[in-house]
């Protein structure tokens, strides 16, 4: 059968085993240094401590190592990885190809989604390389996924779910140019979920303060097995920057979703061990997001932006009926308590927000009534009973174990097997007196086995075989049964120990002989790496550049033409063919240029 893996974010230590106890087969977590997210750094000890953990369930941990690095950082960066690796890390996920040149440990490679893995002549380079791994672009069509499978070997991976980066990755320069913040050093300051016009070239706003570039949320939950048929192995959960709530709420959505796709179709199974029953119904609208999107799995539709805010809306819940001198009553379908954070948009179409003091049936009393207006649409982003579930609900995942009970003369044998079949024994000699009540007895030697306590196993059987019924103390049964499950833990954690697979770095044809900024190439290890792949002439990157005038800081698949309807493609009038347009903020006005016919809008800084 074939492995599929659900891969979910962890920001720190505990939301990384909240993302294993509740079902994800592998967790991607920042290095100290040198990942995309800076604010997401996490110390070694804590990431020896979430893989030790994770490799019980034959979990996977990948570092994110995928910035750029300038020179006086290559050294730094070689001996961080070489510690990852001696730690038991599984992967590495990284960007800059000036780490192909290090002096490597024997660690599996994946090429991030920073690494541009949007065309497939690209892709198909990186296989070349040594990449064991592909992170694909997320504006990749069903069709177009099916068509790199078709032509590669390498294992493809695919986020499913969470926020989407409007630029294509790896290609955005809009934080640096504007803020000196850059995205591919892992400091992205979000330009893109601010406010700008739209304007033409005649200075007619079309678009007046709105979020043009801010993207809703993935959520490709209903297409999950079209990824996995396409050659998927592995489903991505974007989100290194939120909590345990947020991970144990959506990583238990898709493992139960993944789950009943893999009872129905046989040829798949998950890739790591145990089961989670959480105490609460999973649900992703409840949770962080800003309105959810297909994007382009399917083709290109309309309204992937929300153009009105950048913020998380939660739940449509109701619209208000009547508004009341100190409460609205609201019509809906769900139950509303104290403490919901509910929002709306008012007549000037911005989101707006209020918590919930009391709730008597349908009407509801907030802690500010203005701007309220009856007819308003209401969405809870704050669901507070849902969030207090959350936060309380401490599952584990568990291992089913067997356990094999035979005493016979002086020797009392204990012996667990897993669902995985990997099995421990423990082993005491010692004389017991015959038990005066056999049926007892056994009983209760079954009960003090049954108790696997806070352990990640669950004991679904026992087996006893005996010459004599014996009376054993409940403090020496438990004794060998702890004893027991250690053992098997440590042999869980040795038995998921990678085999030593040294990358074998190729330097493949590159299909250009010349590179642009938009190369990435920020250090000599970089420069000597596709020099070798017989790349002649090498742009610095846009990070060393002091003058940016006139460079694409952007480039998109998401088209304001196509948003404002002005796409050549349906509506042909020569004025509009011509027609220039612009992004003004308070600072800077950055023409717009349109690639129709690879469908890409194109930011240029002024």
């Amino acid at each position: 059968m074939k492995k599929i893996e659900l891969l979910a974010p962890a920001k720190n230590l505990e939301t990384g085993i909240a993302a294993i106890n509740y079902g994800a087969d592998a967790v991607y977590i920042g290095a100290p240094k040198f990942g995309a997210r800076s604010a997401a750094g996490n110390t070694l000890e804590d990431i020896g401590k979430l893989i030790q953990y994770a490799h019980k369930y034959w979990a996977k941990v990948f570092i994110t190592m995928n910035t750029i690095l300038y020179d006086h950082e290559l050294n730094e960066a070689e001996k961080l990885i070489h510690k990852l690796y001696e730690m038991g890390a599984d992967a590495l996920i990284v960007q800059d190809m000036g780490i192909l040149e290090m002096d490597l440990p024997p660690i599996e490679l994946h090429a991030s989604t920073q690494t541009h893995n949007y065309d497939l002549e690209r892709i198909q380079f990186l296989e070349k390389v040594g990449f064991k791994r592909i992170i694909l672009a997320r504006e990749l069509s069903l069709e177009e996924i099916k068509n790199i499978r078709k032509h590669t070997t390498v294992e493809l991976e695919y986020f499913v779910h969470g926020a989407l980066c409007v630029s294509l990755s790896g290609q955005c320069y809009f934080s640096h140019a504007i803020g000196g913040r850059s995205a591919n050093r892992g400091e992205c300051s979000q330009a893109c979920r601010m406010k700008y016009d739209l304007v033409d070239d005649e200075g007619k706003v079309i678009a007046k303060d709105k979020h043009l570039l801010s993207l809703k949320d993935l959520n490709l939950s209903d297409h999950l097995r079209e990824i996995i048929d396409a050659g998927v192995c592995s489903l991505k959960i974007e989100g290194r920057l939120k909590d345990s709530s947020y991970l144990k709420n959506i990583t238990s959505y898709y493992r139960q979703s993944l789950d009943k796709i893999f009872n129905k179709k046989r040829e798949y199974e998950k890739a790591s061990s145990g089961t989670i029953k959480p105490g609460f119904k999973p649900d992703p609208d409840v949770t962080f997001n800003r309105g959810y999107t297909s994007y382009f799995f399917t083709g290109r539709i309309p309204e992937i932006a929300n153009f009105h805010t950048p913020k998380s809306m939660g739940k449509e819940i109701g619209k208000i009926r009547e508004v009341k001198k100190d409460h609205i009553v609201v019509d809906s379908k769900f139950k509303l308590h104290n403490g919901d954070g509910l929002c709306f948009f008012n007549k000037n179409k911005l989101l707006k927000g209020f918590q919930v003091n009391g709730v008597q049936g349908n009407k509801i009393f907030p802690n500010d009534m203005s701007m309220l207006q009856r007819g308003v649409s209401l969405f809870r982003n704050n669901d507070h009973e849902f969030a207090k579930l959350l936060k309380k609900d401490n599952s584990i995942r568990k291992i089913g174990v067997e356990f094999y009970l035979d005493i016979f003369d002086d020797c009392v044998n204990l012996t667990a097997i897993d669902e995985d079949e990997i099995s421990a024994n423990i082993q005491i000699q010692e004389v017991f007196e015959s038990a005066k009540n056999e049926e007892l007895a056994l009983s209760n030697i079954k009960k003090q086995l049954q108790k696997s306590g806070d352990s990640i196993f669950q004991i679904n059987n026992i087996e006893i075989n005996f010459d004599k019924v014996p009376f054993i103390q409940a403090k020496k049964l438990n004794d060998l049964r702890r004893q027991c499950l250690e053992q098997l833990t440590e042999i869980r954690i040795e038995a998921a120990k990678q085999e030593e697979n040294r990358p074998l770095i190729a330097h493949p044809q590159y299909p250009a002989k010349e590179l642009s900024y938009m190369g990435n190439v920020v250090n000599c290890k970089a420069e000597e790496f596709y020099h070798k792949c017989g790349v002649e002439k090498i742009e610095k990157g846009f990070e060393l550049q002091k003058n940016h005038a006139g460079k694409t800081i952007m480039t998109t698949k998401h088209c304001l033409r196509h948003e404002f309807g002005m796409c050549q493609k349906i509506t042909k009038t020569e004025k509009k063919k011509n027609q220039a347009l612009f992004l003004v903020d308070n600072k800077n006005r950055y023409k717009l240029e349109f690639n129709c016919q690879r469908c890409e809008m194109k930011i240029i800084f002024g």
